[in-house]
């Protein structure tokens, strides 16, 4: 009988699909985790093999044949698969997407693992010219004098290496001919155990007692399944128990994956993990290239890479020598996936590690409320680290009523003040505000006209700076109108205040009077350039910025010791929203941007404008701190049986004409309550924001105490839903454990 194995597919399918081996192949000779180019419809894509088939399911006469074996050896071990499965299986998403999505781009083409770089010799013409030919240019002189001593050939990763700018002599002696290229394949030296001193470049502060004790109980966990919740205030030292903990495993010969909510995080966390090791240190995130995520990846599944920093797409990636995992900041909302696979990454970080049989320890001074529920059911252990690092003291906060005071761009008189005396003193001070922008309206005050996206239900921003009206939901941009279109008034006005505007009016407010102080803006606006945000964040380390803000990319994970002010311009957002999850949002926020004061030897304060301050969440946060609030909000959901208490899906639908998405979700919702009476059916409703790039969005939300029961009928409901024939109009999406209700 023919060799037949089964190959997931990347294509939005479920199932597995059975191919014919190469002739002279068995199916025990290609192991699963091995990639394989294959014919699917008109094209060839890359498939993986998941196991071999008994092909009964269709007669060999009706299969096709793999076109190439793309790998000597999987890619992708057993338990690597296993994960996958597993979230294939949660997140009900077709497998071949979800194994495409654990590799790299270049990995998802019919290109080889193989990985070579360059080496460059003297060519002939150049080894007749002589040693003294080059004597007149002392850089090509030098170069020529270091390939020499490497033997005749030097490599890309030998020239990265040297302290000096190689590249403009390269060109030169390659214009010249005088230097042959050759592509070699590169050496990835496996990370093997080493004496605990060689692995470090300098040694760390000693540790208090908590820190000891979070740092004992995890060594004394490895080699085991155990999950830890290190729950320290901001600025209690929790990055210094990461960095004891990454040594043990180094020492051992392990590897270590340290995931991040977000790449602003990156740069300063990365900083310090070289100041402490003197090992190899990857990064993977989006802002890379395709070739950089290439190179990382491959050192990581090989077992040559032992620390790993990585936002939520490195929680796939192959680590054959895994000993644990870190998860920084475990609350942030962007471990979850929005699009595609919608898969997140805490909770697959967690599924890993048991299968893995080793801990994982989950960071935060704001745990979620789905953390600090598993930490009460005794599912997870929590360490406490209760005071901050050094001689640091917990900011003061106070709240600003700004009923009936003026206001000068969202800054109060009060706050001015403050900032001022702050600067005075030589301090530095973090202003937050997460709005982007100059304003978030733009108005006619003549007709009421108002700046609103023509493809969505929502209000155009103004950009002053790029003289541009711009959606922060589908990126169509505008010239900013001279005069209204609907009555031709040149009144038009600005409405409420984003970044950029709060920024021009800080460099009216204060420069002028303090020569030489110099303002951060941290934002998604102002980092887009490579290179930019780490250029601002050294602005603000050495002091250069004394005034600093920001969006959210400020809020969390930075140290800047001088800031001793931290202003909130708007608290209130959070206080109002239909997302029931919106308050735990607003107190994991303010404890965030709070931490960011004091951090040195200095005390901190941090201002809140509220207008509302007598609210019983700014009240109970204030006075009983997140874990007074973690109480009473968990009693809150309990009541309302809400998450952790209860498990969600939605259904999300959209479409061009209004009606379609409506209808879908409608017989599914009618479906839904004849298949169960323990699935909760809530809707379907218009999204809050109900059209977006010209797309109508519709959502169904389905909630139970019953996680099984949901999971089966999610698995009756996929089948059911694709044999709906208004299905083929609409784009539909099952979201399981939604963080985003918008």
């Amino acid at each position: 009988m023919p060799a037949i194995v089964q190959i997931a597919v990347p294509a939005p399918l479920p199932q597995l699909f059975d191919y014919l081996l190469p002739s002279g192949w068995q199916s025990d000779t290609i192991p699963p985790g091995t990639r394989v180019l294959v014919p699917f419809g008109r094209r060839q894509l890359v498939g993986f093999v998941i196991k071999p088939s008994s092909g009964k399911r269709l007669p060999p006469a009706r299969l096709r044949h793999i076109v190439r074996i793309l790998d000597e050896q999987p890619l992708l071990a057993q338990p690597d698969l296993q994960l996958l499965q597993w979230v294939a299986d949660y997140y009900h998403h077709p497998l071949g997407e979800v194994v495409a999505g654990a590799f790299p781009a270049l990995l998802r083409r019919a290109r080889s693992a193989e990985e070579t770089t360059q080496s460059y010799s003297l060519s002939p013409s150049a080894r007749a010219l002589g040693p003294d030919a080059f004597k007149r240019a002392q850089r090509q002189h030098r170069f020529v004098a270091l390939l020499q001593a490497q033997g005749g050939e030097i490599t890309n990763a030998q020239l990265e290496a040297l302290d000096w700018d190689y590249r403009p002599v390269l060109r030169a002696l390659l214009g010249k001919g005088w230097l042959e290229i050759r592509e070699i394949a590169a050496k990835h030296p496996l990370f093997n155990p080493a004496p605990a001193e060689t692995l470090l470049q300098q040694a760390g502060p000693v540790l208090n007692t908590e820190q000891a004790a979070a740092v004992d109980a995890v060594t004394a966990g490895l080699g085991d399944f155990q999950v830890f919740l290190l729950e320290g205030i901001t600025g209690s030292g929790k990055t210094e128990v990461y960095l004891r903990l990454i040594h043990t495993l180094l020492a051992q010969g392990r590897q270590v994956l340290v995931l991040l909510p977000e790449i602003a995080l990156t740069p300063q966390l990365e900083a310090r993990f070289r100041e402490r090791f003197s090992v190899p240190i990857g990064v993977f995130h989006s802002g890379l290239s395709d070739t950089e995520r290439l190179r990382v990846w491959l050192a990581a599944q090989r077992g040559s890479l032992p620390i790993l920093l990585g936002t939520r797409s490195a929680v796939l990636i192959p680590m054959p020598k895994l000993g644990l995992i870190l998860i920084d900041e475990e609350h942030d909302a962007s471990f979850k996936q929005q699009e595609g696979l919608r898969l997140h990454a805490r909770d697959v970080a967690i599924k890993r590690a048991s299968l893995s049989k080793i801990p994982v320890l989950l960071g935060s001074a704001t745990p979620s409320l789905e953390t600090c529920h598993n930490v009460a059911r005794n599912r997870y252990q929590r360490l406490r680290l209760s005071q901050r690092a050094g001689n640091a003291l917990p900011p003061l906060l106070r709240l600003l009523d700004l009923r009936n005071q003026p206001l000068e761009a969202g800054v109060s008189a009060a706050l001015q003040s403050a900032v001022a005396n702050t600067l005075e003193q030589g301090e530095q001070a973090l202003l937050f505000l997460n709005r982007r922008g100059f304003a978030p309206v733009l108005i006619c005050h003549a007709c009421g006209w108002v700046s609103c996206c023509p493809r969505c239900d929502a209000n155009s921003v103004v950009y002053a700076r790029d003289n541009k009206l711009r959606c922060h939901h589908c990126g169509a941009d505008q010239a900013l109108p001279r005069q209204c279109p609907s009555c031709a008034s040149d009144d038009l006005r600005t409405l409420g205040q984003g970044t950029e505007r709060v920024e021009q009016a800080l460099r009216g407010m204060f420069p002028c009077l303090y020569p030489g102080v110099g303002i951060a803006r941290v934002d998604r606006d102002s980092t887009r350039r490579k290179g930019e945000l780490e250029r601002i964040l050294d602005d603000a380390h050495s002091g250069r910025a004394r005034l600093l803000l920001g969006t959210q990319m400020l809020a969390k994970g930075h140290h800047f010791p001088n800031v001793t002010l931290v202003g909130l311009l708007d608290v209130d957002g959070g206080l109002f929203s239909v997302d029931f999850r919106a308050g735990e949002r607003l107190a994991q926020l303010i404890v965030q941007v709070a931490g960011r004061a004091g951090r040195g030897d200095k005390a901190g304060s941090v201002l809140l404008q509220t207008y509302h301050p007598q609210h019983p969440q700014l009240q109970t946060l204030l006075k009983e701190g997140y874990q007074g609030f973690v109480r009473e909000a968990l009693r809150k959901r309990q009541t309302a049986g809400l998450p952790p208490f209860t498990y969600q899906a939605m259904l999300r639908s959209d479409a061009t004409v209004r009606e379609l998405p409506q209808a879908f979700l409608t017989q599914l919702a009618d479906w839904i309550q004849t298949q169960s009476t323990a699935i909760q059916v809530l809707g379907p409703a218009p999204a809050p924001r109900e059209r977006i790039a010209g797309r109508y969005r519709w959502q169904l939300l389905l909630q139970t105490g019953n996680r099984a029961a949901l999971h089966r009928l999610l698995n009756k409901l996929i089948d059911y839903a694709a044999g709906l024939p208004t299905v083929g109009k609409l784009r539909w999406s099952l979201d399981v454990d939604p963080v985003d209700m918008s």
